[in-house]
Order: structure tokens, then sequence, then C-alpha cells
């Protein structure tokens, strides 16, 4: 214990009822004693399977050194023989035996991570019975609480939409991912043990790894697998109980609300990805639509089955009628097909020209074949409308029920998937529009100097002109200057996509590094260019335009950026063509890589609050986009925690939010799981909006805490980049984590490196920052720096106001992030590889990192006042050991590996693919890695 510090009582385990329902602990695993042990029989039993399978596929040999390795890594974390002990036993181990015991290893992770899906599951829904799940306690709340007026206003805006990312370090393949499934389905229908074993038998069968790098295309139909899962089952039931819950609470949802969309970068996101090109955009959205319209014709012909009124016995409504006349007329093939079976069945018949549809639609789209009028849907808009006739007529002759049934199901369907799925968004770096920009406009000689050589304001002051213009600024019928073509095209494409699938498809840019005014005038100027913003005349716009705030520097001034957009008369016509909604993306990983957790953190919340107080001076709506990743490091961690501590005010009914690479498995490879997830953030979202739309604190206690906060980031920032800034770390970081590795491995199809980038971490993408030092166990985006902070402004005389902060539910949010960290954190397992892979000379660094974190870990636990890490979670904290049992031989295994890679140019592939097992075994032990 630290010095002169009074440890607190540890609490016990939180009971049911003392359970947030997305705390920390929730999060990340099991906490109850009653379903650890359940979860616990349910792991030995399916790693005595694995053993079995093992034994049987591999040889007893290797199962007995799999048990050797496993036995010694445990008597390791026990402290019974010295911590080399493992990597004596591997030493110079042949390359096709490490891919056996990685895959061993690595598939008992998989295992035992459906295993405690499963578990986490069930103990969720023991711990919220129906009447206190968070979409019912939102409800009720909000019709207790909040002004009738703002309710409907918010229900009437409300939207989440979890957007889905391609991720390095996720290589699962569907069909990994499909046996998984049905292992966690045969857990709970309790599969017979011959099944069960046929199912692990079947998954070590199965090759984990792609044999080459995965493309764009790749990474959509995994990305899409999972959103196919969602649209399927959990996401009409979700908006179901959205609906019933609202009504229960006597609140009225409109019928056009959309509270729950889809959203992917993967097929748009262009920044630093030269592999995503226009061909390869529509390759994906077709996957897309694919998937969506699948969906769709399984519901309408389930509704063909179920309406079977009869004209017989119940009228309908002349619209229904008319609606049937113009459907025989643009299909007659349909009516010749079905008028006999159907001939006093209007709404069958009416479904089965809807189900011609999009038959026709979906071919269209395989095809590339133009929309023909009323034989098939451009966009959702056409097909609501004819689930639109059939609901009110319904309706209208006493079947309010029956339409409140699958057809209202369907109905919402069509809402939140459209006929893609999920909104694709676009993305590219700021500079690539500059570049093309030049390009256009010395190419028309009208400036004095090149266009490169131009200031900001000077940029600023042009573009602004040139989007209040009426010229085209692009002579197409010259053709567009080849510096200029890769941007114009992909403005041509984002354009074409919205008229071949509708524009809900594909209408949000984003920009990378916006760091000024211009950096978003030049993409108004070139979305003009492509016919899709327009200021003057016809005032009209198709697409938002996004900046991204992702260093410290840039989210400092967040708001200046937005006051300046808004200011500019052409922009802030763009935005009211937008229906005066600007959306603003937040980066958490590369604040983080630039400053470390402590600043990013507050930066961004500084950020919220001046983003908010702008958009609401200039009248306008803000929908904020949180650009989460999986570690705590890019922002990870129970999101209805970090909704709760964002700035009063700041979230105003709409919310996007990045889900990546294993944390994607983690959260929707389940139904269940996924519904909870997202009812979460639902719930969360609604609260936020109209529940905290004030300041819970005093503005003195926010003043004060925020002079704290400042003290806490400067001293945290300035200790960080010392570590960052000392010019050694580049060799030290590529040499003692498995960084390079990644870059040659098939683990994705975006480059880890901008292109060009030289040695330097400036270049290094933030995502394998991350994954380097997890990989090792070293975690320092999770943490460093963060006690330097709290031990500055403990000496500044701030400890009692520290105290007091802990009720500041951002402050929370920081210090049991950082917690979960800190307990992942092995610095034993992170000297191996220092010893083993850095040069003496660069070890020096090791030192830095391992004071910072007994610093870090020694003032957390001051501020605690627990004794250990996770002492108020038990149950939670044995979890984690019985991980870092299993984690400690991937450790040495990846070490070993790793050093005999790096002796030889041209690797087996046997040791490649050992490598990268080991990678993905690890990220699945961790449970996230970037």
């Amino acid at each position: 214990m630290p010095e002169n510090t009074t440890p607190a009582a540890v609490p016990s385990e939180p009971s049911h009822t003392e359970l947030a329902p997305d705390s920390l602990s929730a999060h990340s695993g099991v906490v109850s004693e009653s379903e650890h042990e359940a979860l616990r029989k349910d792991i030995r039993r399916l790693s005595t399977m694995l053993g079995e399978t093992l034994a049987e596929q591999a040889g007893p040999d290797l199962l007995e050194l799999v048990e050797d390795v496993r036995h010694r890594a445990r008597e390791v974390t026990d402290g019974e023989v010295e911590p080399d002990a493992v990597a004596a036993l591997l030493h110079g181990i042949d390359a096709g035996t490490a891919v056996v015991l990685a895959r061993a290893f690595s598939q008992y992770f998989q295992l035992a991570n459906v295993a405690e899906q499963l578990h986490r599951s069930r103990e969720l829904r023991a711990l919220r019975p129906a009447d206190a799940r968070p979409l019912r306690t939102v409800m009720r709340r909000l019709a207790e609480e909040a002004d009738p007026d703002e309710v409907a206003d918010v229900l009437s805006r409300a939207q989440l939409r979890p957007v889905f990312t391609a991720h390095p370090t996720e290589s699962s393949r569907q069909s990994v991912l499909a046996i998984l499934r049905r292992v966690v389905d045969g857990l709970d229908t309790g599969l017979s043990d011959r099944k069960l074993g046929a199912l692990v038998d079947m998954l070590w069968q199965t090759d984990e790894i792609r044999p080459g790098r995965p493309t764009v295309v790749d990474e959509a139909r995994n990305i899409s697998w999972f959103a196919e899962r969602l649209g399927e089952r959990t996401v009409p039931d979700l908006l179901d109980e959205f609906a019933a819950e609202a009504a229960g609470a006597g609140l009225t949802v409109p019928d056009d609300v959309r509270p729950l969309a889809l959203g992917s970068w993967v097929g748009g996101d262009r920044d630093g990805n030269p592999n995503v090109t226009p061909a390869v955009t529509r390759e994906v959205l077709e996957l897309y639509a694919d998937r969506a319209l699948r969906i769709h014709a399984d519901q309408v012909a389930q509704l063909i089955t179920e309406l079977s009124v009869s004209t017989r016995v119940m009228g309908v409504s002349e619209e229904l009628r008319g609606s049937l006349a113009r459907d025989r007329r643009a299909l007659p093939d349909v009516y010749d097909r079905f008028i006999r079976l159907n001939a006093h069945e209007p709404y069958r018949l009416k479904l089965s020209y809807v189900q011609e549809r999009l038959e026709r639609t979906r071919r269209r789209i395989a095809e590339h074949g133009p929309h023909v009028e009323n034989e098939d849907y451009l966009g959702v808009a056409g097909y609501l409308d004819d689930l639109g006739v059939l609901d009110r007529s319904l309706r209208g002759h006493l079947g309010t029920r029956i339409a409140e049934g699958t057809l209202a199901r369907a109905i919402r369907s069509a809402r939140a998937l459209g006929l893609h799925l999920m909104e694709l968004d676009v993305r590219e770096h700021s500079e690539k529009h500059h570049e093309a920009l030049g390009a256009i406009f010395d190419a028309l000689g009208e400036l004095d100097r090149p266009y490169a050589d131009l200031s900001r304001d000077e940029r600023r002051e042009l573009l602004s002109a040139e989007l209040r213009g009426r010229r085209p600024l692009i002579r197409r019928h010259y053709g567009v200057p080849e510096a200029a073509a890769k941007v114009v095209d992909t403005f041509d494409t984002l354009h074409a996509v919205q008229h071949e699938f509708g524009q809900d498809v594909a209408r949000t840019y984003i920009v990378s590094m916006a760091r000024d005014v211009d950096d978003l005038l030049a993409v108004a100027v070139l979305a003009r260019e492509s016919y899709m913003v327009e200021i003057n005349d016809h005032p009209r716009s198709s697409v938002d335009l996004v900046p991204l705030f992702e260093t410290v520097e840039e989210l400092s001034k967040a708001g200046e950026l937005l006051d300046g957009l808004l200011t500019d008369p052409g922009y802030r016509q763009q935005v009211r063509n937008r229906g005066d909604l600007q959306e603003i993306m937040l980066g958490y990983s590369d604040s983080n890589k630039g400053a470390g957790i402590t600043s990013s953190q507050w930066e961004i919340h500084r950020a919220q609050r001046q983003l908010r107080d702008v958009a609401a001076r200039h009248g306008v709506k803000l929908r904020l986009f949180h650009g989460r990743g999986g570690s705590v490091g890019r922002g990870g961690g129970p999101a209805g925690e970090a909704i709760a501590s964002a700035p009063f005010g700041s979230v105003d009914a709409t919310m996007k939010l990045t889900e990546q690479g294993e944390v994607i498995s983690d959260k929707y490879s389940l139904p269940s799981l996924a519904h909870d997830n997202l009812e979460i953030l639902l719930a969360s979202m609604l609260d936020a909006s109209l529940l905290h739309q004030a300041s819970r604190w005093p503005e003195e206690t926010l003043e004060r805490w925020d002079e704290v906060m400042t003290c806490v980031a400067a001293a945290s920032t300035e200790s960080y980049r010392r570590l960052v800034g000392d010019p050694d770390l580049p060799e030290f970081f590529t040499a003692a984590t498995p960084v390079d590795e990644l870059g040659r491995l098939n683990v994705g199809s975006r480059p880890s490196k901008r292109p060009g980038a030289d040695p330097s971490l400036d270049d290094l993408r933030a995502i394998p920052w991350v994954f380097g030092w997890t990989q090792t166990r070293m975690v320092v985006p999770g943490w460093f720096g963060l006690g330097s902070g709290l031990r500055a402004a403990r000496e500044a005389g701030y400890d009692d106001d520290l105290q007091d902060m802990r009720k500041w539910a951002f402050f929370a949010n920081l210090i049991g992030n950082v917690e979960m960290t800190l307990a992942k954190t092995d610095l034993r397992i992170a000297s191996n590889y220092v010893s083993t892979l850095v040069e003496p000379a660069q070890q020096k660094l090791f030192e830095l990192i391992r004071e910072e974190h007994e610093l870090t870990l020694r003032e957390l636990l001051r501020l605690t006042g627990d004794r250990a890490l996770l002492a108020r979670h038990p149950v939670l904290r044995n979890t984690l050991e019985v991980r870092n049992a299993y984690l400690e031989p991937l450790h040495h295994l990846q070490v070993e590996l790793l050093e005999q890679r790096r002796r030889t140019e041209e690797p087996d592939p046997d040791l490649e693919r050992a490598l990268l097992l080991t990678i993905n075994g690890i990220a699945a032990g961790m449970k996230n890695t970037g």
C-alpha cells in the first residue's frame, strides 16, 4: 500500500440491484459466483473435448506437449517455478509443432469466449428482469420526468447508428464464426457430448487463417455476416420493443422514425487504403444490398403465408384496390401467375407483386441494369409505400392487431435496414482533396501562384467564393487532370451509387485530419462538381460533410473550426440543405497516440462541450460520431457508461459510434448479447438526450474539477511525450512488439503504415500502435501518464478534489477503464519480449515504462483506497487470472517465433502461420487487441 494511505473497506461484488446495466464488470465478463461456476463447468467441458480432439487429430505426443506447457505456465503464474521455465520448454521449437501449439491455445480461447458470451447473456437477463430492462426504465423516466414536447421531438428524431469497420487484427473466417455460433447454441440447448465434440472436431479441421491477405470484399463479407444476423432478428426485435415500451409509458413514436440503423466503413474508407477503389465500393454495396433484399424477401414470404384475409369475409381499402390495378398494368405476368390462387385474397396478391419487385431489384443490382419505375425498387421508399398500403387497409378494416404483427415488424425492418443493410460512409484524408483541387485550379491558370502555395486563409477565401459560384470548376469535356482523377472519381461514384441504390446507401463523407475550415470547403466544392451539392438557385444536398478531429490539437480547436464553418454562408447553406444537422466525428485513437489516454479523453470531453455550444449558437443540431475502438486506448470500454459521462447537452437524439474487430465478435455473435448491447446504447442515448440537458453539478464545482483535470492532463501529457519523444522509441517499439510482422501477415486489406511512411511513429497508424503494445502486455496506450497526472494534482493541493471527482461520471469512467487496462498489463511477461528481442542500448525505455506503471498503480490505489486492482470485482479478477495462465504459453511462443522470424529473410510458411495464430490467440485471450 502507498505510505500514509488508509485503505478503504473492500466492497463485495455488486448485487443484482446494484449492478449498472453496462458497468465495467458486466462489460468484461460474468460477475456472479453462481454464473461464474457454471461458466467454468462449460469451459472444462469444452477444453476436455478439445484435448480429445487434439489427441486424435494431432497425436498423443502433441497433446502431452500442450499439457506440459500449460502446467508449466500455471506454475509460473503461481510463482512455483522461475519465469523463464516456459521459454526454456519452447526454445528451438520447430514451426510445425508451433502451429499445433498455437492452434490449441487459440482455440481454447475461442471456445472459452463463446461460453463466456452465453453465460454473460444469461446473467444479464437474470440481473435485468423484464420490468427493469433499460428501454422500459428509460421510457418510464421520460414520461415522468421530461417535458412532453421535448420527448416528442427527441423520439421523432431518435437514431442510433453503430458503424462496423474493418480491423487488421480480426481475421476470423465466416466458417469459424459459424461453427462457434453452433457451439454456443449447443451449450445453450444442452447438446450431447458426442454432438458438441463433433463441432470441436470441425473447428479443429477448419483452417482459421486465409491463405492470402483478405481483400476489402472479404472484410465486407465478414462484417455483413454479423449485420445480416442482426437484421434477421435482433434489429426487428429491438424495434418492436422500442415501440411497445414507448406505448406502455404513454409515449408516441412517429411512424417514420428510424431509431436504429446500421453503418459500415468497409468499402468506403479510402484513407490510406489504396485497395478501396470505385469498383470495390460498388461490389461491396451489391453484397450488402443482396443481404438486405434476402432479409426482406423472407419477411414478405412469411407475410404471404400469414395474410390470408379474404374479401369474401372482410372489405379492403380503395387505396389497395387501386394499387393492385396499377400493379397489374406494371407486372402482368405476376397477375397471371397468382390471380387464380389469390382472387379473393388481395393482401397475398399485393405481396406477390412486392416479392417480384424485390427479386427484380436484386437482379437489377447484380446485373447493373437500369431502374424501371413500378417494376423494381430504387431505394426503400417504394417498398415502404407498398407495405404502407397494406398497413392502412388492415387498420381501416378491423385488422389493427393483425397489422401490428409481422407486417409492422417488416415495416420497421425496412426503415432500419433500407434495401442496403448498412449505410456506407466514405472517408478520405484532407490533403487528398487539396491535391486534387490544386491540379484543377493550376490547370485553369487563374491563380497568380500554384494552389499548393496558398495559405489556409487564402484557400478558405478562394473555396468559399467558388462554392457560392455558379460555374463548373471542372471542364469535363476536356477531361479531369490526372492528379485529380482518383478523388473526382470517388465523388462521381458516390453520386452514381445514390442513383443506382437510393440516396440512403451512402450519404456521409468524412474528412480525416480536418484542421481548418478550408478542409471542409474543399470537399463541399468537389461534391458540388459531382452534382451532390447545390448552394444557389435550387439549394439541395445529398451528402453530409463530416470533419474528423483526430489529434488533441484539432480537438482543442473543434469549436473554433465549427464556428468558422457555420459562419461561411455557402457552408451554412449546405448544412441547411441537410436539415440543419451537422455531424462531427471525434477520433479517440490518434489523440491517444499523440498525447496519451488522459489528455485524449479530456480533450474529447472538452471538444464536445465546445461543439455543443457553437451548434446551439448557430441554431444547428449536432450529431456526434464517436470513433471508439476495441481497447481502452482507442476509446473502448462500456459504451453505456461512456454516453453517461458525456457533457450535458452534447447528445441530441442521435449518435454514431464505430464497432471494430474482435469487439464485434464479442458483442454481436450471440443474438441476446447483441440485443443487450444495442438496447443499452439506445436507452443511454435517450437518457442523455432528455435527462442530461443540464449540469448535474453546480457551475463552481465543474469549474474546480476542470481546473484539476487541466493539471492532471498537462502532467500526464508531459510524461507521455517524454516516452514517445525519445529518439530510441521507434526502434524499441518495432523490436519489442510484433508490429512489423503485422504488416507482413495476411490480417487486413489496409496497410499498417501510411503510404511512403518511414520508420517513425508519426506515420504508424493508431491501430497497430495499440496492437503492438497490447500483444506484449505493456498496454502503454491504456494507462501511461495518468499516474504522473494524479501525482501532480495531489502535490498541487488537489487531493480532496480528486476524491470528490470520483462522483463525476467523466472522471469515474476514465479511472475505471484505466483500472481494467492495468489489470490486463503484465510487465513480467513484457520483460521477456524486451530482454529477448530488444538491443541492450534501447532497453532503458522499459525502465521508464516500469517506473510510470508503478506510479500509476500506486496513485490509482491511493485514489480508490483499494489494496489491489479490481478488489471490488473479485470474480472478474479471478477470471482474468485464469486467462493469464492460458495466455502465458502464447506469449512465450510468440517471443520464440519472433526471434526465429527475425533471423531469416525467407521464413517457413508454417512459421508465419504460427506467428499469426499467436497474434489471434492473444487477441482472443485479452478480448481486445487494437
